[in-house]
């Protein structure tokens, strides 16, 4: 693989590689690269999930590296993805448990139709140059992420706009007039593909300087050297690893199997944590039904993994 194509692997160790992509490209017949592409996974071991749509392609998939390797190749070869990149990073146990290619109307949903990310884009700032613009007093740093990755990490001085979807937010920002106060707006999120649409439309509602992480948070915990990181916690990551924290080594945090939320030793020492049924995140908002009936998803798992078998409900 060339450097053009590839980001620079982390010194990281465990068997599987994972790489994260999206490449932003008009793409005719996006609905006629499901199924070979799904094959191609399969027969090579490889795990994950690709999201194709009209306007490109956006996913994580994992497995051996030769395996990951040939799926790449492959999408570069095909005419609409021969500048696609990708992000590496390690993980000692598989990251995902299945290989699923979707069909949707966007790679990444904002819900704004009128946003078109190859039209008009903020600028890219790389990791080695975010320091220095988020310092800047004249700069407004904003995570686009939802509530619970941000929860567990995020930059130091960044306003948090504590959504549940990213279809949130564009309504944050036009509730929120004071972001105009300052020139600059710099923006980020985990791979940079959510700041490719959050850019286009601050640049629509008018945000003249506008600028995003080019890689994402990703990026920055691989390239800068902790000691000079402006990075504060762990990032929230969408597969079995559930977080990643400087040099993308594996973080500390589990995941809630009941609301999908990352956890803190500190919630999994509440009394309202039982691993697979509730943590201190959800436990209010569930009723003892659904507690029973995640009781009894983890015990057909546990059973399950004592005959050597994957549970398909976990």
């Amino acid at each position: 693989m060339s450097d053009e194509t590839t980001l620079s692997a982390p010194e990281t160790t465990g068997p599987y590689l994972v790489a994260a992509l999206y490449h932003f490209v008009r793409v005719a017949d996006h609905e006629s690269l499901r199924d070979p592409l799904q094959a191609l996974c399969e027969a090579n071991d490889v795990r994950g999930t690709l999201l194709l749509a009209h306007e490109g392609i956006n996913g994580t998939i994992a497995g051996p590296d030769a395996g990951v390797h040939a799926v790449l190749t492959y999408l570069r070869s095909l005419p609409a993805f021969t500048t696609l990149e990708h992000k590496e990073s390690r993980a000692t146990k598989r990251p995902f448990l299945r290989m699923k290619v979707k069909l949707k109307k966007e790679i990444v949903t904002m819900g704004v139709e009128t946003i078109d990310p190859l039209r008009v884009v903020g600028t890219y700032v790389t990791p080695k140059n975010w320091n220095a613009l988020i310092s800047d007093p004249d700069t407004i740093v904003i995570d686009t992420r939802n509530d619970y990755e941000t929860a567990i990490g995020t930059f130091k001085g960044a306003l948090d706009p504590n959504i549940k979807t990213f279809r949130d937010f564009p309504e944050w920002v036009r509730e929120h007039g004071e972001l105009k106060s300052k020139p600059k707006i710099a923006m980020f999120c985990t791979g940079g593909i959510r700041c490719e649409k959050a850019t286009a439309f601050m640049k629509q509602e008018g945000f003249d300087e506008v600028y995003h992480l080019k890689g994402g948070i990703l990026k920055y915990l691989e390239d800068v050297p902790e000691e000079e990181s402006l990075w504060e916690g762990a990032c929230f990551v969408f597969d079995e690893r559930v977080s990643v924290v400087h040099d993308l080594r594996e973080g500390d945090h589990k995941l809630c199997r009941a609301c999908r939320n990352p956890l803190t030793s500190e919630a999994m020492s509440s009394p309202q944590y039982e691993a697979g049924v509730s943590c201190p995140a959800c436990y209010e908002v569930r009723s003892e039904d659904d507690r029973m009936r995640f009781r009894e998803r983890e015990k057909q798992a546990r059973l399950a993994r004592e005959r050597g078998q994957r549970h398909m409900g976990t």
